[in-house]
């Protein structure tokens, strides 16, 4: 067997030997190539006679009853506007776009951030913060995390935005990626343009996709259902968006190839057996 060829194999093995990093593996690699997923046209609604989602929306928590997810499943709690509280398995909990305005009820082990708007970020964090991620850039390089704690892996691709005098601010905003349970969940923060191959290269394959549909502050709605089809994602979370016209707006543009869900609870729980078997928008209620 030539060198290279033995070489690869051997890290084939290692990716599949149970050694630490191994559950995050399946979250790497380019969806650019991916195969298309099957696309059925579904109205908005909630599941006939209450029954249960394909996916699984979590059962209603008691007021400070807190507990990590079942193994298999992560749980991502809608804070509100782009604030999503992230639990793992294994303990881990992260929260998105942190900042003064609204947070979780817990401190999150790690916290993302993005400077586009004071909703995104804080210069006051809880000093309980163990890992606090900014995803603007760093005497002027710009952000790179790759950070591994307990059964959860965050890590950042970094994207353009308009500064306030109309010109770009280059990898001004992160697009953080949350990898778990086997799931991989993108958020793309305060995103100002289309993804390029590099950046889709970059994120791998995406399962959730938390998506500003506002349509003005951050990508204009038309281009922004282009991101959510590169992407292919089986589960679309709408966030951004300051009112039930614009989230309509939005989900005009999805119906024909995403079923639409509106959940009753603002969190929900995902593992990858029980994935949406068809793409689907979740609307989970909160503060936006």
């Amino acid at each position: 067997m030539p060198p290279a060829a033995a070489l690869l194999v051997a890290f084939l093995v290692l990716l599949g030997s149970g050694l630490p990093g191994t559950a995050w593996a399946a979250c790497l690699g380019a969806v650019a190539n991916a195969s298309p997923s099957f696309l059925q046209p579904a109205s908005f609604r909630r599941p006939a006679g209450g029954g249960a989602l394909p996916f699984q929306l979590a059962q209603e928590r008691s007021q400070g009853l807190r507990g990590a997810p079942p193994q298999g499943q992560v749980r991502l709690t809608f804070v509100g506007h782009a604030t999503f509280l992230i639990e793992t398995p294994g303990g881990a909990t992260a929260a998105t776009d942190y900042n003064d305005y609204l947070r979780p009820d817990v401190t999150p082990d790690i916290a993302t951030m993005n400077h586009a708007h004071t909703t995104h970020f804080t210069n006051n964090p809880d000093p309980g913060i163990k890992h606090l991620l900014r995803g603007w850039p760093y005497d002027g390089k710009p952000a790179r995390h790759n950070l591994s704690f307990k059964d959860l892996r965050v890590r950042n691709v970094p994207t353009n935005i308009r500064n306030w005098g109309g010109g770009t601010e280059y990898d001004g905003n992160s697009i953080f990626i949350f990898d778990a349970a086997e799931i991989c969940i993108a958020h793309l923060g305060h995103l100002h343009h289309r993804l390029e191959p590099g950046h889709l290269a970059d994120m791998g394959r995406i399962d959730v996709v938390l998506v500003p549909v506002d349509g003005g502050y951050t990508l204009n709605q038309g281009e922004m259902v282009e991101v959510i089809r590169q992407l292919k994602a089986p589960l679309v979370i709408p966030m951004h968006y300051f009112g039930e016209h614009t989230l309509e707006r939005f989900l005009a543009q999805l119906r024909e190839t995403h079923a639409v869900t509106l959940s009753d609870k603002n969190f929900i729980q995902v593992g990858r057996p029980t994935l949406p078997p068809k793409p689907t928008v979740v609307i989970l209620p909160g503060p936006h």
